[in-house]
């Protein structure tokens, strides 16, 4: 939790007037979420759950999205999965040995959060997710499974991961789903999210030639190793900003919430 609120000052400094108000909602299993609040200064045009990926809040990313979608008249609510568990990073943690897991605990906690913030705003909210965030967005996408009716109006989801969704039969989305990739991703491949975009009427795939993981996030090229989900026989992955991919998430997403 000291990391995450620190991080949500890391936030609130560099969205400035935005300030981060501490909320705390009912999760799972008598979990309390910890969670960060924005609101924009003028008329609120929507609302919006964005959820972290594996690392936990990522200040840099978060702030110039906190940004722009408070300027599109966007609420904001970050809820943070493991802080609220006393979880650090999972990045280098294997799937089958985390305890919150994108089609498991983070998927209850996003519709928890949607909830929350659909009564608070009375009206459905979009669900936004990076890398493991994006994954949970398509776990709660899929209609059905308890998801409840009339929370959710739009589902847009980064770099996530699209295999096990692609291999599920009959997969149906409970509201349009919009899939960010980068063509090089290194890390979560481009290949199942296109053929879920290719199966699943309401996914649409957008893909940005030459791009890695975190392509939409300020900073270089860097190499990041250990990671058991690598493409790579070395397990290394490849993350960063592609300048033309950043540009182009960065006007497609308010165009989006807005339709």
């Amino acid at each position: 939790m000291v990391i995450f609120l620190a991080a949500l000052i890391q936030i609130t400094l560099l969205v400035l007037p935005a300030r981060a108000e501490p909320v705390r909602l009912p999760g799972p299993d008598g979990v309390i979420l910890e969670a960060a609040l924005f609101r924009p200064a003028g008329p609120v045009r929507g609302a919006v759950v964005a959820l972290h990926g594996c690392g936990g809040a990522f200040a840099a990313r978060d702030a110039q999205w906190t940004a722009l979608l408070l300027e599109a008249g966007q609420v904001v609510l970050f809820p943070d999965s493991f802080g609220s568990r006393g979880l650090g990073s999972q990045c280098r943690v294997k799937q089958s040995e985390r305890l919150a897991t994108s089609y498991g605990l983070r998927r209850r906690d996003a519709i928890a959060a949607g909830e929350w913030l659909a009564r608070q705003e009375g009206r459905p909210v979009a669900l936004l997710g990076w890398s493991d965030g994006g994954s949970t967005v398509l776990a709660v996408a899929r209609a059905g499974r308890g998801l409840p009716v009339g929370v959710f109006r739009r589902f847009i989801a980064f770099y996530p991961g699209c295999r096990g969704a692609a291999a599920a039969a009959g997969w149906v989305a409970e509201a349009p789903v919009d899939i960010l990739m980068g063509a090089a991703d290194d890390w979560t491949p481009i290949a199942p999210c296109r053929a879920l975009a290719g199966q699943a009427a309401q996914v649409r795939l957008h893909e940005f030639a030459g791009a890695y993981h975190d392509f939409d996030a300020p900073g270089p090229i860097r190499l990041l190793r250990d990671i058991p989900t690598s493409q790579n026989a070395d397990r290394t992955v490849r993350v960063g900003m592609d300048p033309a991919g950043r540009d182009a998430a960065m006007v497609l997403v308010p165009r989006l919430l807005a339709e």
